[in-house]
């Protein structure tokens, strides 16, 4: 069986780290991704785009809108 796990942190609250956070943060990420990696419980990761690219998109009473 397979899974989705979809992680994500507010922009602001990453954008106000100071550099030394910053980087043990992505280190404490970059740790973990590796140790799933290695147990074989993580097969692959993609990046998502700022939010400020984001689109959503609906489906109402069969009519697809984008915002």
């Amino acid at each position: 069986m397979k899974y989705l796990c979809l992680a994500y942190e507010q922009e602001r609250t990453l954008d106000a780290l100071s550099s030394e956070e910053w980087g043990a943060l992505r280190q404490e990420t970059l740790d973990y991704v590796e140790d799933l990696r290695r147990r074989g419980r993580l097969l692959v990761t993609h990046a998502l785009r700022s939010v400020d690219t984001a689109t959503t998109v609906r489906v109402r009473e069969g009519a697809l809108s984008t915002t």
